[in-house]
């Protein structure tokens, strides 16, 4: 049962979560992280970590739809260990609906 990044990630980006990650199983997209499912330990340490409460285990009825899109990214994505600043404008895009049909970018991250 791993865990999954959903679409309250995009635009706010934060990453706490990496920080506490055990298994450094997160991927950087230009504008949100994923989490490589067949990496993740479900240690669960990351989703009280997320300020944006984007992190679900894939058990949650709203995880399901994201799953492969996380397995499908974190292959494409870099990896990313270290905590980063979060985008300046993250808090404004904090609880926003519909963010994967507005703002969702495949482009990856720099990683790190």
């Amino acid at each position: 049962m791993p865990y999954v990044v959903t679409d309250g990630c995009i635009k706010c980006k934060y990453t706490d979560c990496v920080e506490v990650c055990p298994v450094d199983c997160f991927y950087e997209g230009e504008n949100m992280l994923v989490i490589h499912p067949d990496e993740c330990i479900d240690c669960g340490v990351c989703e009280p970590e997320c300020p944006a409460e984007a992190i679900l285990p894939d058990t949650d009825g709203k995880a399901e739809s994201w799953l492969e899109m996380n397995r499908e990214y974190s292959t494409q994505w870099p990896n990313i260990t270290r905590k980063k600043d979060a985008p300046a404008d993250a808090d404004s895009f904090k609880g926003m609906d519909g963010k994967y049909e507005k703002f969702f970018s495949p482009k990856p991250g720099t990683g790190g």
